[in-house]
């Protein structure tokens, strides 16, 4: 039997970071950046061909709400999204409030003393492993 494992999404309005969770579901690590047109059509084929190989059961979606907990145009995207994804992939979505994720991505890259361009690579998949760990933390129990 294979094991599922968890994958967490950071959607932007032209990338979409991809992480992935351990077996054991203990862990977030980065696993690639998608990108595409605006369409989150073109977005189905690629997060497939993922699922399918990594034996996705349950996605993590970032939820960019404002700061006064609001939600934005951004917001309405990614809950838009949610229901895409729920769609094609018969999966279950759970939203993460993921506000000051990407700056907090940010930091951390800028703390390894990473390049801009380098960081510009990388910035959505290590956005996108916080919101992935943070509803790990929140549902260790569970295991």
């Amino acid at each position: 039997m294979r094991v599922s494992k968890i994958l967490g999404l950071d959607l932007g309005s032209k990338t979409c970071g991809v992480s992935i969770s351990d077996g054991l579901k203990m862990f977030a690590h980065p696993y690639e950046t998608l990108y595409f047109d605006g369409d989150l059509a073109s977005l189905q084929a690629p997060l497939l061909e993922i699922i399918e190989k990594e034996n996705i059961k349950e996605i993590t979606l970032g939820l960019p709400k404002m700061m006064n907990n609001d939600l934005g145009e951004r917001a309405q995207i990614s809950m838009e999204f949610k229901e895409l994804l729920e769609t094609w992939f018969s999966v279950k979505v759970i939203l993460i409030d993921e506000r000051l994720t990407s700056v907090s991505a940010n930091r951390q890259l800028i703390d390894l003393d990473m390049s801009r361009k380098k960081r510009k690579k990388v910035i959505d998949q290590v956005a996108a492993v916080q919101i992935l760990q943070t509803y790990l933390d929140q549902n260790s129990f569970k295991r």
